[in-house]
């Protein structure tokens, strides 16, 4: 199933690897969760950072039945956001995580704890 996606870029010229890269991301998140109702990436560079280079800033929300999961990946949480690819991977990293959460959840995995009553 060919996932929707749709890439936004921000003060950035898109790229055919840059694009492709996150193609290829976005499709192996269905195998983690299916049906993914939507993907939205964007993609956005922040040149005027003087003191930590210039770095990237990852969004990406995923929309599922009943949720949308977001994951963001800002330029002051890593350093190595200064290259682009590991910038994307990062943020698919986190979306996955959420995505898998998400999935245990619903399948009921997730242990509850039993409410103490008050004697």
């Amino acid at each position: 199933m060919e996932l929707p996606l749709e890439i936004i870029f921000h003060n950035i010229d898109p790229s055919p690897a840059l694009e492709a890269h996150i193609r290829d991301k976005a499709q192996k998140l269905l195998r983690f969760f299916d049906p993914i109702l939507r993907c939205r990436v964007v993609v956005e560079f922040n040149g005027r950072r003087h003191h930590q280079g210039k770095l990237h800033q990852i969004g990406i929300t995923v929309a599922v039945p009943g949720r949308d999961i977001v994951a963001n990946q800002h330029p002051s949480q890593r350093h190595a956001h200064e290259d682009i690819m590991v910038a994307v991977g990062d943020a698919f990293d986190a979306v996955r995580r959420e995505l898998e959460d998400h999935a245990r959840r619903q399948r009921g995995d997730v242990k509850t704890h039993e409410a103490k009553t008050v004697p």
